[in-house]
């Protein structure tokens, strides 16, 4: 399987892989600060909520090695304070860049305060390999629960992209589970779904499996419900950016509506997250705040405007499928059915 380096420290900086000009383009961009690691995160050069959370650590080293080349602070937390601030502000809804964030914090008080750049880098890279590690055993985890058929593959559909490019660079989540299936000698088939508007399916998950020699067929997102309806599919397999303490799911615009033909029509549907992404302090999806991102996203492709000028838009990003909707929810933990908030807690202290 590929691995990809979509955040990681370079000679004493991060970079990214710029996801935006995926497939055509590979090319990477250095970042030397907070302020501009945010700005990456913001306009999607990185995307996934793994992800985010891995540059986000980063974004908090890398200003923190800036900093103490003009000297170290008298005040740690104070001087990297706006750092935290504008890292947080990036993006609103994928938890795990706020995770990451109370996961740095308290490095700020280490001792001596000049080992402190280090520590952050150190805390980074741990972040970086743990995430590789959660999604190897999610991989394996709900692999194990995917429907199996003797005489055919299973056929998986998928929406957004939640691959090693929306993680640490391995496996992925949803798509973690997809490889996990394949290193298990199992037979496996996907339907991506595009994901308009940004096209994370089309550019980046079908580019993904292709180049992992994985049987890919690209579908329009509406689409879906119709290859639902013939038996075409027999899994969906998705990602999340927040999952809720009773289990209710974020996941990019359009997965509530394949969550709901997947129930009319009998057909199990995952979510795949680490435990990162789970957010104790929201009770359920009505507390999950929702992105809305520029409305060029929706009057434009490929920068050529196609809506007619003027007219009103809205471009919510995400959207919550309820716990009840869920037939599996998968993390580094295992594989759990149907989530409750009690199933969900028992996650944290079981």
């Amino acid at each position: 399987m590929n691995q990809f380096d979509v955040a990681i420290w370079v000679d004493g900086h991060l970079r990214m892989l710029d996801q935006r000009v995926l497939p055509h383009e590979e090319v990477y961009i250095d970042y030397f600060s907070a302020e501009e690691t945010a700005r990456g995160i913001r306009d999607m050069v990185v995307r996934g909520a793994p992800a985010i959370g891995c540059a986000t650590a980063f974004g908090v080293a890398v200003e923190a090695f800036r900093i103490a080349a003009q000297g170290i602070p008298a005040s740690w937390p104070e001087a990297m304070a706006p750092g935290f601030t504008v890292l947080e502000q990036s993006r609103p809804t994928a938890v795990n860049l706020r995770w990451s964030l109370e996961r740095m914090r308290p490095l700020l008080n280490f001792q001596p305060p000049e080992q402190v750049p280090q520590r952050l880098l150190a805390e980074a890279q741990d972040i970086l390999r743990e995430d590789h590690e959660s999604c190897l055993q999610m991989g394996r985890h709900g692999a194990e629960v995917l429907p199996q058929f003797q005489d055919r593959p299973t056929t998986i559909m998928t929406h957004c992209n939640a691959g090693a490019l929306a993680t640490g660079g391995v496996y992925g989540t949803a798509l973690g589970v997809i490889r996990g299936a394949v290193d298990a000698g199992r037979r496996v088939r996907v339907i991506a779904c595009e994901t308009r508007p940004f096209l994370q399916g089309a550019r980046l998950t079908a580019w993904e499996l292709m180049k992992d020699g994985i049987d890919t067929t690209l579908i329009t997102d509406n689409m879906a419900a119709h290859l639902m309806s013939q038996g075409i599919i027999d899994c969906v397999v998705v990602g999340s950016d927040r999952v809720a303490a009773n289990g209710d799911a974020a996941n990019k615009i359009g997965t509530l509506g394949h969550a709901i033909c997947a129930k009319r029509f009998g057909i199990p549907f995952m979510v795949a997250a680490p435990l990162s992404t789970v957010d104790m302090k929201a009770p359920d999806g009505s507390h999950i705040p929702i992105e809305e991102r520029p409305i060029s996203e929706v009057t434009h492709i490929g920068g050529k405007q196609i809506a007619s000028p003027n007219v009103a838009v809205r471009n919510p990003a995400f959207d919550v499928t309820p716990a009840d909707l869920i037939t599996w929810f998968v993390s580094e933990k295992g594989a759990m059915a149907q989530p409750t908030t009690e199933k969900m807690r028992s996650l944290f202290h079981g």
